[in-house]
């Protein structure tokens, strides 16, 4: 999807958007011209992953005065260029280097301390979007979220387009680049106060050994990892060019619950992609019962013009359809079980500002009127409401 602001002072709309799917693409576009119809008069700029994907489309539409490029949005000087002026190039956007933001709206703070990525998976238009892999020292994240500690933040949420590669680009520490478990363990160092770090979607072949001791023993790190799976058939994996087979992602979960037998795994899977067989989606089925995936994000494949995917034997969309709905039933009803095992169980909750909360294992809780927002509660759920405990 795609998100707009606009700045009555400035009369300057902004359009951040995505590419990942082609629908997202069409949202894109759909937002652009909706911001154009409501002010004609401002001036509009487009940037994120559509901009870059999608550039010269993007660029010929009528409503669009410029394009920003994706890794130049978060440095100020770049949104200063007059109206007239043509798009920022990729090549000189990415010299501006990465910076992060956060939101805290509610009660916890996402910091993005990596983006890009270096790999190709054949469905995926995030590199061609994001450029390569670029990682935020350890030092600057550290200050940044002991600041946001020091002003009350109860939860710190790492993210990045690849999380699992965060260092590769950076000096190297006793000869080797550091890895994601060294900056997990410098913030829980740095800032002793914080009492929840959460991190991100994960690539479970790049999870490096400090990582996961802090994963499994650190009760300040929360016990829900959600994995970058994507399918469950390993000639599925092959083609969409993972680095991981099936037996890879039991293994990790064996392990992490082993280790910690609170853990909440979640995962992202694909529905329908290019000649996946009726045989390859009962393995994409059955993966959420085998791994007891409670956290599942489900998409229908969306072929994408400029990656290999696009050029193989594609479903039908009928079928891709079905495929999805029957994931998400049976994503439903894993989490169902997982809920219902939670009955009855003191959980420790972060209250957030709309009546609502969540768990260390990212159970969403229904919270009693008295809650004060950013406090962290104890609670035992006796019933589910709409997917929620209560």
């Amino acid at each position: 999807t795609a998100t707009s602001a606009a700045d009555p002072s400035e009369n300057l709309i902004i359009v951040n958007s995505c590419a990942v799917t082609a629908e997202a693409l069409r949202q894109t576009r759909q937002a652009i011209r909706r911001a154009r119809r409501a002010q004609p008069h401002a001036r509009l700029l487009v940037t994120g992953c559509a901009a870059e994907v999608d550039r010269a489309a993007i660029a010929a539409m009528p409503e669009v005065d410029g394009l920003i490029a994706n890794a130049a949005k978060l440095d100020a000087r770049s949104w200063n260029l007059p109206a007239t002026q043509g798009p920022t190039t990729p090549s000189t956007a990415h010299k501006s280097g990465h910076k992060s933001g956060h939101t805290s709206t509610h009660t916890r703070a996402f910091i993005g301390v990596q983006t890009g990525c270096d790999h190709a998976c054949s469905f995926c238009v995030i590199p061609q979007g994001r450029g390569p892999g670029r990682s935020r020292p350890i030092a600057e994240v550290t200050r940044e979220i002991a600041e946001l500690s020091a002003q009350g933040i109860a939860e710190v949420v790492l993210t990045g387009v690849d999380l699992t590669s965060w260092g590769h680009d950076l000096p190297p520490i006793h000869g080797q680049p550091p890895r994601l478990g060294a900056l997990v363990a410098a913030i829980l160092s740095a800032c002793p106060s914080l009492p929840r770090l959460r991190l991100s979607s994960l690539d479970g072949v790049e999870i490096d050994e400090a990582l996961l001791d802090l994963i499994t023993t650190e009760p300040r790190v929360m016990p829900h990892i959600h994995l970058s799976l994507q399918h469950g058939a390993d000639l599925i994996l092959k083609r969409m060019k993972r680095r991981h087979l099936r037996h890879h992602a039991a293994s990790l979960a064996e392990t992490l619950r082993a280790r910690r037998p609170d853990i909440a795994l979640g995962a992202d899977l694909i529905a329908g992609f290019p000649t996946e067989s009726e045989a390859h989606h009962a393995a994409n089925l059955s993966l959420i019962a085998e791994l007891n995936l409670v956290h599942s994000h489900i998409f229908p494949f969306s072929a994408r013009a400029t990656t290999p995917a696009a050029r193989m034997p594609q479903l039908h969309p009928a079928t891709i359809a079905r495929r999805a709905a029957e994931l998400r039933a049976a994503a439903a009803a894993q989490r169902e079980k997982w809920l219902q095992s939670l009955l009855g169980t003191p959980l420790s909750v972060l209250a957030e500002r709309d009546g609502t909360g969540h768990a260390e294992n990212f159970a969403r809780v229904k919270l009693p009127d008295t809650a004060k927002p950013g406090t962290i509660l104890t609670l035992t759920p006796t019933r589910i409401i709409e997917g929620m405990l209560a």
